[in-house]
């Protein structure tokens, strides 16, 4: 099975490019971020005629996840809430107020379940929409926790908005500490992982100088300073079948691109 995750920064200007990449890459599995389309106007032909079932958490403008899947999914669940309304140690209004946004979808295909994750940028440290970032980080903790106690077969994947080292970066010594590689959201991130999660990508690549988001600005694309941000994490026994995990940045060379490259791994 192959699972693709891609921040497509709007699907309908993007529309044409992620058809033609479909085309090129028959992926099982397509997990959509940034779709910026509520469900009724998410363009659904397209992908239903290369065999796609559409899977939304859409928003109008901003944020919004999509799962598309050339079988149908199982258990389809959007948000925090479903998951965690009834374990009875979180305020309700909490759930309400981190759901808001539209930035988790999750299903099963095929024993596996699917977790595809928009995580907050945050802006900047210190700022409300950093502190926002790191509650929403604990409760994917606590959300992730669930779904590991119902099944032992999970891809969590996504735009996670962390460079978790600092080979994820393209130069360091400046950029550490900065907003998507602060010291809080690494940590918070690890902790997440402890709970038995690990890097598809760093299963088969261990040097640094490979990215999945490059800034439109100040040719940061052709200068490859960019960022490796967009992530598999496999629970143990997915990430002992893995086959390979791959970064393909040829999206990004195409006029109006998204920033983000698709990642695929293999299982």
């Amino acid at each position: 099975m192959k699972v693709a995750t891609w921040n497509v920064n709007s699907i309908r200007t993007r529309l044409e490019q992620v058809v033609d990449w479909l085309h090129r890459y028959p992926v099982d599995v397509l997990c959509l971020q940034e779709i910026k389309v509520v469900d009724p106007e998410f363009p659904r032909s397209p992908f239903e005629q290369l065999g796609y079932h559409a899977y939304l958490a859409g928003q109008k403008a901003y944020n919004g996840v999509a799962i598309l899947s050339n079988q149908q999914l199982q258990d389809v669940t959007t948000g925090f809430t479903p998951i965690l309304a009834n374990s009875g140690n979180i305020a309700p209004s909490l759930l309400e107020d981190l759901d808001e946004q539209k930035r988790i979808i999750t299903g099963v295909i095929d024993g596996i379940r699917i977790v595809n994750l928009y995580v907050p940028n945050g802006a900047s440290v210190g700022s409300e929409k950093y502190e926002y970032k790191l509650r929403w980080l604990k409760m994917l903790r606590e959300y992730l926790q669930v779904l590991l106690q119902q099944s032992a077969s999970l891809c969590v994947c996504g735009d996670f908005n962390i460079a978790l080292e600092d080979q994820d970066i393209h130069t360091p010594a400046t950029l550490t500490g900065s907003i998507m590689a602060s010291e809080l959201e690494r940590q918070a991130l690890r902790e997440i992982l402890a709970l038995g999660l690990a890097d598809a990508f760093r299963k088969f690549t261990t040097a640094g100088g490979h990215f999945t988001w490059w800034d439109y600005r100040a040719g940061a694309f052709r200068r490859n300073m960019g960022w490796r941000i967009d992530h598999h994490y496999l629970t143990p026994e997915l990430y002992k079948q893995a086959k390979n995990c791959i970064i393909d940045a040829s999206p990004r060379k195409l006029p109006k691109p998204s920033d983000h490259a698709p990642v695929i791994v293999e299982v």
